[in-house]
């Protein structure tokens, strides 16, 4: 990890030459970013995959001064999902300006730059998303059509010894199940690797888990699905009648916003959400 250097051979150079550009711009500009993605994953955990884009994570509040000068270098923009995609493009290249997850439920803040990590992207000194943030972010991505629990897998083999476990926690928050989940999956994965979790950590989150089958049900009617998969649970929520987590304020989505989030869904599936 240290010295870090990204400068993959695969990149055509028009892709590598928007790429470093516009990392130099957002740094005249002083707009601060992290790099996260496949670059980030292979620093930390050395696989290498193909890199079809560039992933840059920003505050939300810092999102229309990154637009404005990256459209001022010559570039096209577009707010694809204002509640946490952006995409800047050049020809068929392209990047992502991300600020949050889709569900909602992780906005980029100013701790992400607190624990960032340095690195040399495309010979551009940056840094990197840290590993607490990117295992907390792809831990929510669980779609018929895409599956980060691999990656998570392969994050908690490379880092589980030092990460920062009290923060992770706090990330998850009240989604403390899906790490809980994630992990029981590591061990199953990885039985060598068991010991790399701190036992303390399933000791808390069994314990919230024998706490909660303890308790009486909760008298609502929530499904938390929608916050792994836009599409799978759509079911749950417009014909079975179970309240959205993601709409506040269960979540940290409006109503608009959900509606523009699954339009894709309805126009490649017939208006089914299937």
């Amino acid at each position: 990890m240290d010295g870090y250097r990204f400068n993959p051979a695969e990149i055509s150079p028009p892709a590598r030459d928007f790429y470093r550009r516009a990392l130099e711009t957002l740094r005249g500009a002083g707009v601060p970013f992290l790099v996260g993605g496949s670059f980030a994953l292979e620093a930390y955990t050395e696989i290498e995959r193909p890199t079809k884009d560039l992933d840059l994570f920003l505050q939300s509040s810092d999102r229309d001064g990154a637009l404005a000068a990256l459209a001022a270098a010559g570039y096209a923009t577009e707010v694809v999902f204002p509640h946490w995609l952006a995409k800047v493009y050049r020809g068929a290249d392209y990047l992502d300006l991300i600020f949050s997850s889709g569900n909602g439920v992780c906005s980029v803040d100013a701790s992400w730059f607190d624990h960032a990590a340095p690195a040399e992207v495309l010979d551009v000194s940056v840094h990197l998303c840290p590993v607490e943030e990117m295992i907390w972010q792809q831990s929510f991505v669980m779609e018929r059509e895409r599956y980060d629990g691999a990656a998570v897998a392969h994050l908690f083999r490379s880092r589980a010894r030092r990460l920062d476990w009290p923060r992770l926690l706090r990330r998850f928050g009240p989604n403390w199940r899906v790490l809980l989940a994630h992990l029981i999956l590591f061990g199953y994965v990885y039985p060598g690797h068991r010991a790399d979790v701190p036992a303390v950590v399933l000791d808390e989150l069994l314990a919230r888990a024998r706490r909660e089958a303890s308790d009486p049900p909760p008298g609502d009617r929530l499904c938390r699905g929608t916050l792994l998969s836009r599409a799978q649970y759509l079911i749950d929520i417009r014909g079975w009648g179970y309240q959205d987590a993601r709409l506040m304020p269960h979540g940290q989505m409006s109503q608009a916003e959900v509606d523009r989030w699954t339009e894709p869904i309805e126009a490649d599936s017939g208006g089914h959400g299937k």
